[in-house]
C-alpha cells in the first residue's frame, strides 16, 4: 500500500518522546518554520484565486470552503470572520464541513468518505461561485462528490493542499500545494498543514475583500461595530482618516448608525449624511473611488 506524503515520519522528531518540554516545544518550532518558505512558491497560485474570488464577487457569487475535519474547521473559522471584519452579509462566505455543524466539535464516523454526501452539500452552488476544496491529504471522497456537484453547476473550483498527488488537484481550475513536509507527529495534519491552510485562508479571504473594496489603506472601513471593542475601532479610524476629533467624530457615527465609510465621507466632504450615502452607492461601496471622484 502506497503511503500519502501527510503520513510521513519525519526523522527530525524520532525522539521527540524521550526530550524535555523545550526541546518539544523547539522541535515544532523548528518545523513551523518550514510553512513560510512552502506557501512562498505558491504565492503566484494564491494572487490567481484571489483574483478569481474577487473577480465573482463583482458578480454577485459567494466564496464556499469544503473540508473534512481540521479543514472543515479551519474553513468554518475563516468564513465566520468576514462578516464582523468585513460588513458582509453571512451568506457571501460560507464554510461547510463534512458532517454538518456537530463536525465541528465531534469526529462524524465516515463523513469524508461519503462522496454523495459531499455531492449533496454542494448543490448549494451556482454558476457564479466560488469552491474552495481543502484537504491536507487532497482524497476525502467527500470533497471529490463537492467536486462533481461544483463542475456541474459551473462555478470555479480552488484546490488547497498539502500532497502533490492529492486527488482534488485534478478537480480545479487553480491548484494550490502547500508542500510542509511530513507533521511533528505521523499524519497529524492538524500542525503544519493546518496552520498553512489558516495562512492560505486569510490572504484569500483577506485578498478579495481588498480587492472589492472593503479596506481603505489597511482599515477595516465597513467594520460592522456590534461591541464595545470593535465601536472604539470604528470611532479611531473615523478620527484617523477624517482627522476630525473624537467628539465629532462620535456624534457622526451616531447618526449614521455606526457607518464608517458614510461618517468618513461626510466628514471629509462637509456633506450631509444623505449625499455621503448617495456618493457611495454610487461608486458600489467603495469609499476611495467615492472621495477620488467626487466633484
Amino acid at each position: 500500500m502506497k503511503k500519502i506524503i501527510t503520513e510521513n515520519r519525519n526523522e527530525n522528531t524520532k525522539d521527540i518522546d524521550l526530550v524535555s518540554s523545550l526541546e518539544i516545544v523547539q522541535k515544532i518550532n523548528r518545523e513551523d518554520e518550514i510553512i513560510t518558505k512552502a506557501i512562498n512558491s505558491e504565492l503566484l497560485n494564491i494572487a490567481k484565486a484571489v483574483d478569481i474570488i474577487s473577480e465573482q464577487f463583482l458578480k454577485g457569487g459567494r466564496l464556499f470552503y469544503f473540508g473534512a475535519g481540521t479543514s472543515g474547521r479551519l474553513g468554518v473559522l475563516d468564513a465566520s470572520e468576514c462578516p464582523p471584519t468585513f460588513g458582509v452579509e453571512p451568506d457571501m462566505v460560507q464554510g461547510i464541513i463534512a458532517g454538518g455543524d456537530r463536525a465541528l466539535r465531534f469526529a462524524i464516523e465516515g463523513a469524508e468518505d461519503n462522496f454523495e454526501l459531499g455531492l449533496k452539500d454542494a448543490e448549494i452552488l451556482n454558476e457564479k461561485d466560488v469552491c474552495v476544496l481543502i484537504s491536507a491529504s487532497g482524497n476525502p471522497d467527500y470533497l471529490l462528490g463537492a467536486a462533481k456537484s461544483a463542475r456541474k453547476k459551473g462555478c470555479k473550483i480552488i484546490s488547497l493542499t498539502s500532497n502533490p498527488e492529492g486527488k482534488i488537484l485534478n478537480e480545479a481550475n487553480i491548484k494550490i500545494c502547500i508542500k510542509v513536509g511530513a507533521e511533528v507527529i505521523a499524519g497529524s495534519s492538524r500542525m503544519k498543514s493546518g496552520t498553512a491552510q489558516k495562512m492560505v485562508l486569510n490572504m484569500l479571504s483577506t485578498g478579495s475583500m481588498i480587492k472589492i473594496g472593503k479596506t481603505y489603506e489597511n482599515l477595516m472601513i465597513d467594520v460592522k461595530a456590534t461591541n464595545e471593542k470593535l465601536k472604539k475601532r470604528a470611532l479611531q479610524i473615523v478620527m484617523d482618516l477624517s482627522e476630525k476629533d473624537e467628539k465629532l467624530a462620535l456624534e457622526t457615527l451616531k447618526k449614521c448608525n455606526w457607518s464608517v465609510k458614510i461618517a468618513v465621507y461626510t466628514l471629509i466632504k462637509n456633506v450631509s449624511i444623505q449625499e455621503a450615502q448617495q456618493a457611495i452607492n454610487k461608486n458600489n461601496g467603495v469609499l476611495r473611488k467615492a472621495l477620488n471622484n467626487a466633484k
